[in-house]
């Protein structure tokens, strides 16, 4: 009988101690939560705890959404915490959005905080309104070309406000800001002179938010503000300048070539002559010769008394020389 008592009294005793620790841990925070009006027993922050989850960390989450007016179940509050997920900035965007009566529910805010968003930053933008600018300051300026050559340099300020239904999968503000620098770059280079854009500059806005650079983004264009325009040089001048030089180099190079053929013509030429002239000095050596042979041969005869200056003279005179 006594060996059946002594295990059971102490069985006994390791529950009361047990139990005593468990209140003393769990009894302040169970009466915080019972005075904020929320329903929650002892075994669910005892279950937090086995779920190595911070039973004082979500009970306070949980009180600040009560004291907001806003329900959210503790289910909810402890899935999201296992997911990974902020959930003390999911409180707090959950709260600005329902003080400004958007009223998106938690679990939307809680998918967008899970993609990696910042919540709290999209919910206060939907709100005010973000601005952004392009080029941002670290990346230098955006240039443009005009059709008559001038570059500008423009730096634009874009109104956006964030879109909840394509915030969670929907681009960010480089992909925002690599559009509008684009559409920065085509607006200037349709303008036919650039002192259209210096006269307009809100055609540069009018055709960024005429081509819908928004589409797949999670945020939406309310207004584009040209800040700054800078004429930067005439590149089309420069261009031509380049063009001229290059074809003036090109122009002397076939002149030259055209000299030196000439010269090389004249060179060859004047061989030609020297040739014709040498092959004439052998026919005249030979005709001295050829009239002497003639002479001794008896072939050619003169008379001693020639008759007048008229056709023997004519005749035999070029032969005498």
């Amino acid at each position: 009988m006594n060996i059946i008592l002594v295990p059971a009294v102490t069985i006994f005793f390791i529950f009361f101690v047990t139990s005593v620790i468990v209140l003393l841990t769990y009894l302040p925070l169970w009466i915080q939560v019972r005075v904020s009006g929320i329903e929650l027993s002892v075994f669910q922050l005892i279950g937090m705890r086995l779920r190595r989850l911070n039973p004082k960390f979500v009970c306070q989450q949980l009180i600040t959404l009560s004291k907001a007016g806003i329900d959210v179940p503790v289910d909810d509050l402890e899935a999201h915490v296992l997911a990974g997920g902020n959930l003390s900035a999911v409180a707090e965007a959950l709260i600005a959005s329902a003080k400004a009566g958007l009223g998106y529910p938690f679990q939307r805010i809680a998918a967008i905080d899970l993609a990696g968003r910042d919540a709290v930053d999209a919910v206060s933008t939907t709100v005010e309104p973000k601005v952004l600018v392009c080029p941002p300051h670290s990346a230098g300026t955006i240039m443009g070309v005009a059709r008559d050559g001038v570059r500008l340099a423009v730096s634009i300020r874009v109104t956006v406000r964030t879109n909840f239904e394509r915030l969670v999968g929907g681009a960010g503000e480089e992909t925002v800001i690599a559009r509008v620098g684009e559409g920065i770059i085509a607006a200037i280079g349709s303008a036919d002179t650039h002192k259209r854009i210096l006269e307009r500059p809100e055609v540069i806005a009018e055709y960024i938010l005429s081509c819908g650079l928004d589409r797949g983004t999670s945020f939406e264009i309310l207004s584009v503000d040209v800040a700054e325009i800078e004429v930067i040089d005439n590149i089309g001048a420069r261009l031509q300048n380049v063009q001229a030089e290059s074809d003036k180099r090109v122009a002397q190079a076939k002149a030259e070539m055209r000299r030196v053929s000439a010269i090389a013509t004249e060179r060859e030429m004047r061989a030609k002559v020297t040739e014709m002239t040498s092959q004439l000095t052998f026919a005249r050596s030979i005709v001295p010769r050829a009239v002497a042979s003639g002479y001794h041969r008896g072939n050619i005869w003169r008379s001693p008394n020639p008759v007048g200056l008229g056709f023997n003279r004519c005749l035999w005179d070029p032969l005498i020389r």
